[in-house]
Formats: structure tokens, sequence, C-alpha cells
């Protein structure tokens, strides 16, 4: 299995994307870039190859889920892993995210020491069998 290095985070609140990048990068020691819009996302995703896009659900512009469904219309980032992260967390919700496609769902507020590990067990269960 390979680790999980490359992390693409999309969110349209700075101080939360702040926070994540702080909680991957040097708790986490994940390589991070960070989009404010799924527009944005869209490109950099297909440039960059992350292994996982931690993507917000509600944005402006284009919200996450249809960001996964334009990620998952491009050839090239099609098969990039996705984990929403949302204040959303109905147990509908959550199943109609992993419906469309998402690996999981980190739910907001996060714990910054708690999310890299967080985001590395998901990565290890999808990538079990």
């Amino acid at each position: 299995m390979k680790p999980l290095q490359r992390i693409l985070h999309v969110e349209d609140d700075l101080s939360i994307q702040e926070v994540a990048r702080v909680a991957l990068e040097i708790v986490g020691g994940f390589e991070v870039e960070s989009c404010e819009d799924g527009l944005t996302a869209l490109p950099r995703a297909e440039a960059w190859q992350p292994d996982l896009i931690l993507l917000d659900v509600m944005m402006p512009g284009i919200d996450g889920p249809t960001t996964l469904v334009r990620l998952r219309e491009q050839e090239t980032t099609r098969d990039i892993p996705v984990v929403f992260m949302t204040a959303k967390v109905q147990p509908n919700e959550i199943e109609h995210y992993r419906a469309i496609g998402a690996l999981d769902v980190v739910i907001k507020p996060f714990d910054p020491m708690a999310l890299a590990q967080q985001l590395r067990d998901i990565w290890e269960r999808s990538h079990v069998g």
C-alpha cells in the first residue's frame, strides 16, 4: 500500500484552512496544498495529483459534492480518493456523501491534533483488501 503523503485541502474559510494546514503539515508530516473553492481545486488536483483530497462540503461557487462529480469526470483526477469535511453530519447526509463516492467524512469542528491520524486511518481502511 502506498503511504499517504500529499493532501489537497479545499476549504473556503481561511482560518480553518490554516489550522488544517498546521495540523497536517506540522503534526502529520504531510505535504499540503490548499484551495479556497472547488473551481480552483479542479485544475490544482489535475496538476499536483495529490494522494487524497480533503474537501469542504459547503463552499461558494460549486460545493463539495459538485466538485467531487467534476473530479470524477476528468480522467486524470477520477481515481483520487476524497474525504469530505463538514458540520452537516446527520446519518443520512454522511451516507449520501459515501454514496456519491467519498471515502468518509471528517466532522467539523475537528481536533487539529487528531486530524492527521484520522486521515491515515481512513486511508488505511480504504486500502485494505
